[in-house]
């Protein structure tokens, strides 16, 4: 029996929020942390981000997680509309990457009140290497990209 595709997309989506949860409570009992490893190029630290990316607003703690509420909605609903279109399946692989990362850091800054960040990246550039990361980050990001490209490519088509 074969398992229709939606299922596989929402998997994606609920592989990042766990995945990124488990990490993070992990990050948040740990005391042997800040910690150095691959070769000293990647730093795993705990730190809370009270804002949106690099805390920007991190006074407006309501508003940052007021946006976020709606962004993630708003991602919910496209990739909810592109389920019902044949085809695509690149896009709803962006779009759940996007939205299982969105998910998990919009959780955490309304039971937290804050996002829990964990690596940095050991770079000559020290503006980079300042900025502290989460999975879901990265997934976000990755996510965004998969969007931009197959819209690019559908509108090039």
């Amino acid at each position: 029996m074969r398992i229709p595709m939606i299922f596989l997309f929402i998997g994606i989506a609920a592989a990042v929020f766990a995945a990124d949860a488990a990490i993070k409570s992990r990050v948040e009992k740990s005391g042997s942390l800040p910690q150095s490893v691959w070769k000293g190029r990647i730093l795993l630290q705990k730190y809370h981000n009270k804002g949106a990316m690099l805390n920007l607003l991190e006074k407006r703690q309501k508003l940052v997680a007021a946006l976020s509420v709606l962004l993630t909605l708003f991602v919910l609903a496209v990739f909810v509309l592109s389920l019902g279109q044949r085809g695509n399946n690149l896009l709803r692989t962006g779009l759940a990457l996007l939205l299982g990362g969105a998910f998990n850091n919009t959780y955490d800054r309304l039971k937290r009140r804050y996002v829990v960040d964990y690596i940095s990246f050991q770079v000559k550039w020290k503006w980079f290497a300042n900025i502290v990361f989460n999975l879901s980050d990265f997934c976000i990001l990755a996510g965004a990209m998969i969007c931009c490209l197959t819209a690019e490519g559908i509108r090039g088509a």
